[in-house]
């Protein structure tokens, strides 16, 4: 496992200024008000939030960024945003509304001189790639994009090691044959990921108990490790699994 204490993340899916969940990217429920949600999780000791506006339309954008604004103001908890942002602007409006960073995924494969752009101008540490990922074969992955409706043909350990080249700071890695699924990390994936960059990656897709978390630190070598619905619905509490995680040696913020 990477030297870092691991981040436990609640993830944020945003459709019309409501939290949604669904099980890989499909059949979405309502799971509470996104800034109630933000309270309660800064509350409960999450090291970070991850809000995906995964219906990004132009007539999103101001509900979004009021949201992110009333977030920031509200807890003090670091936050990485994503979802419809495709140009240098879009990147600078997200960052100033609050956010810590900024998630780019499909941007990222279209157009990659944007993202070289942005590590320019913001900083590698400012930016994440969103990686959405399906297995096509034994031992590989396929990247998806479009919100996880159009296959690329890039390989996922080839598109990491070109994200790493890059000069960005952090891979939120997804398997969308696990999410929503609750039966645990994609640990093949994310080990091949996570051994091949120097990067930290943030594990995505598939939580549904506490040993989720451990195998993805320990086996998975991730040092972000997100979940939404265990959280959202209260299967799980973050607390609870940082203490199972500490009682096993592994390293969590406190």
């Amino acid at each position: 496992m990477k030297e870092a204490k691991v981040r436990i993340i609640p993830c944020l899916d945003i459709k019309q200024g409501r939290v949604v969940k669904g099980t890989q990217f499909l059949d979405l429920r309502d799971a509470g008000d996104p800034l109630e949600l933000a309270k309660y999780y800064a509350q409960e000791g999450a090291d970070e939030l991850v809000f995906l506006n995964i219906a990004a339309t132009k007539d999103e954008e101001e509900m979004r960024l009021s949201l992110l604004r009333a977030v920031t103001s509200s807890v003090s908890l670091p936050c990485l945003v994503g979802g419809g942002i495709h140009t240098l602007a879009g990147i600078d409006r997200i960052l100033a509304a609050g956010a810590t960073r900024v998630s780019l995924g499909t941007v990222a494969v279209e157009q990659p001189e944007l993202l070289c752009a942005g590590v320019r101008r913001f900083g590698g540490q400012r930016l994440t790639v969103a990686i959405d990922s399906r297995q096509v074969g034994e031992g590989k992955w396929e990247v998806y994009t479009r919100g996880g409706q159009k296959p690329t043909g890039l390989d996922v350990r080839e598109w990491a090691l070109r994200v790493a080249e890059l000069g960005v700071g952090e891979i939120l890695l997804t398997s969308m044959d696990r999410d929503g699924t609750q039966d645990g990390y994609d640990l093949a994936l994310t080990k091949m990921v996570s051994a091949a960059v120097s990067l930290p990656v943030i594990a995505s897709g598939g939580v549904g108990k506490k040993e989720h978390f451990w195998e993805g630190a320990v086996l998975g070598g991730a040092t972000g490790l997100l979940a939404a619905s265990v959280f959202h619905y209260g299967t799980l509490q973050i607390a609870g699994v940082k203490k199972y995680l500490q009682e096993r040696d592994v390293q969590v913020c406190i």
